[in-house]
């Protein structure tokens, strides 16, 4: 019986430039924010929020990204390398050596979101959970994108399967076909965006401030805990525990968001922004009319 497999050997480099590499994974990962982007001006543009916090709130967005999600890859996966030697301390600012973790770039976002929104918040009408309601959309889909990248690189993929959607990874010397878990990954979070997005266009005026995020935590950390099941592990240490660390890191996430959405229905606060009003217009002062007197 022939097994129904998908021959993967695609080069994740697309083309160099001035002797660079642009990569699939590095494309998709900018892509992500760029959407993310528009979407966010189409909120404030919706709900009367300045389009000034844009930029900002971009440039805060990568910082957080890139610097969480290689912090955590270096703490949760691979501590004793990179805290271990010297050398392996200075690959920690290297993230092009390869190495991030989705879970260290989603603590750095909660964090920079709460700098965010105490900074720029009350001048505009928003506060911290207003943020990540509309956040958590765009960086549904920024994962998915990402999921994509992982599998141009070929990384991040899961058991033997013999199911006929299995992928051998002939670039890493597989031959076997295995679960392809980024597109798992890739699709559930593509599912959960469309939903919030839908709910965001549809019911906005029926939602309550904390909905999204919440819901977002649950569906996106949820699935990533089930898909875990069938992924390999990622290193050494995963092999003697009964769930892998992601998993692991996935827990708290999920707990937080069915608090978030309990504390949504209990405060009911409505999920638009209030932005404040524009000052009102002094009257111009009435100057006096000279009359000249004829004698």
């Amino acid at each position: 019986m022939i097994q129904l497999a998908i021959h993967w050997n695609v080069d994740p480099v697309i083309f160099h430039l001035l002797g660079l590499q642009v990569r699939w994974y590095g494309l998709l990962f900018i892509s992500g924010f760029i959407l993310g982007w528009y979407i966010f001006r189409w909120y404030c543009r919706r709900e009367g929020v300045k389009e000034e916090i844009l930029d900002p709130l971009l440039y805060t967005l990568l910082i957080c990204t890139i610097v969480g999600a290689r912090l955590g890859h270096c703490i949760f996966y691979q501590p004793d390398y990179y805290f271990g030697s010297w050398h392996g301390f200075w690959e920690i600012f290297m993230p092009w050596k390869g190495g991030l973790a989705s879970h260290g770039g989603a603590i750095a976002l909660l964090l920079g979101m709460w700098w965010f929104s105490n900074k720029y918040g009350k001048a505009h009408g928003f506060d911290f959970l207003w943020i990540m309601d509309r956040l958590c959309i765009t960086v549904a889909f920024a994962g998915c994108f990402i999921r994509l990248g992982n599998l141009f690189n070929s990384e991040i993929y899961g058991n033997v399967t013999s199911l006929p959607w299995g992928i051998i990874f002939e670039r890493n010397g597989e031959t076997e076909p295995k679960h392809p878990t980024q597109l798992y990954e890739a699709l559930s979070y593509l599912i959960l965006g469309l939903y919030l997005i839908w709910h965001y266009w549809k019911k906005l005026d029926r939602s309550y401030r904390g909905f999204f995020f919440g819901a977002f935590l649950v569906g996106c950390f949820g699935m990533r805990f089930i898909i875990e099941f069938i992924k390999e592990p990622q290193v050494e240490f995963e092999n003697n525990m009964a769930l892998d660390m992601g998993q692991w890191l996935s827990i708290p996430f999920v707990l937080a968001g069915i608090a978030i959405l309990v504390y949504a229905y209990m405060k009911k606060m409505p999920a638009a922004a209030t932005p404040p009003a524009p000052p009102a217009k002094k009257p111009k002062d009435s100057k006096p009319v000279a009359h000249s007197i004829s004698e």
